[in-house]
């Protein structure tokens, strides 16, 4: 797959860089560029990152971070089965506990709900960093509305993360999951509060919290350029009706011309 020139692989994590060491330059290099475009289009086209991750995968199956690279574009395609089989490798590999939530998500992915809150009750859980921790918080969370226990849902996500007043790298996905929690359980005045406090924590937008606040106000957004698409078919119409006479005008026309043929007659 073709990669831009500016693209040359030393964008890349330097942890990262690090296991690749292992690999000749050249290998390193090429193996390198490719894992930079599958950080930098997973998000956006996650189908072509795929793409990027199946070329790393190829050149050096034997690096942990390929094998999670590849983990995550696949994830991030739904292919949850071979997501899961990565994040294992990688896993193995390194032998962290990093991948442990997400392995867990996959299970969720998998329709397997009850794998995944099984994971959240594993000694790998109190190795993870708070990060982690409550990455797999809201993946047991998730398991629980899997199975439909809303309120078993909601009381996995209470915790001291989530009262605090602190703002983190994951408080606002974390409210926003408490909010959307409580909103399936018809608690919606709460919710409102919860969605309220997830935008108040969302600085880089990672939430449509303001929709879900808008929804519940009962506000309706429109979009301006269907109204700007409205006026200017209005104003075609307008521009576009024909200069037509009407019968009475041809009518009126034949009148005068008899009457002009009487008076010549008469003269």
């Amino acid at each position: 797959m073709p990669i831009p020139p500016e693209v040359t692989g030393e964008e890349i994590d330097p942890d990262v860089r690090q296991e690749l060491m292992s690999l000749p330059k050249g290998l390193a290099d090429d193996v390198a560029r490719n894992l930079v475009m599958v950080a930098q289009l997973i998000d956006e086209d996650p189908e072509k990152a795929y793409g990027y991750s199946k070329v790393a995968l190829r050149l050096a199956s034997r690096v942990a971070a390929v094998r999670e690279a590849a983990g995550f574009a696949a994830y991030a395609n739904q292919k949850y089965s071979e997501a899961l089989a990565e994040f294992r490798a990688a896993r193995r590999m390194s032998g962290g506990v990093e991948l442990w939530p997400v392995m867990a998500d996959c299970e969720r992915g998998l329709g397997r709900p009850e794998r995944a809150l099984a994971m959240a009750g594993e000694p790998e859980v109190q190795k993870l960093d708070k990060a982690g921790q409550v990455e797999m918080r809201l993946v047991a969370a998730g398991a629980r509305r899997d199975m439909g226990q809303l309120e078993a849902a909601i009381v996995t996500l209470q915790s001291p993360e989530l009262a605090s007043h602190a703002n983190h790298p994951w408080t606002a996905r974390l409210r926003y999951a408490y909010a959307d929690a409580l909103l399936a359980a018809g608690r919606e005045q709460e919710a409102r509060e919860w969605f309220a406090k997830a935008l108040e924590a969302d600085k880089d937008g990672a939430t449509d919290a303001s929709d879900r606040l808008a929804e519940l106000d009962g506000v309706e957004f429109v979009d301006a350029f269907d109204e700007d698409e409205d006026e200017d078919a209005h104003d075609d119409r307008d521009g576009d009706e024909p200069d037509v006479r009407d019968d009475a005008d041809d009518l009126d026309d034949e009148d005068d011309g008899e009457d002009e043929a009487e008076d010549d007659d008469r003269r």
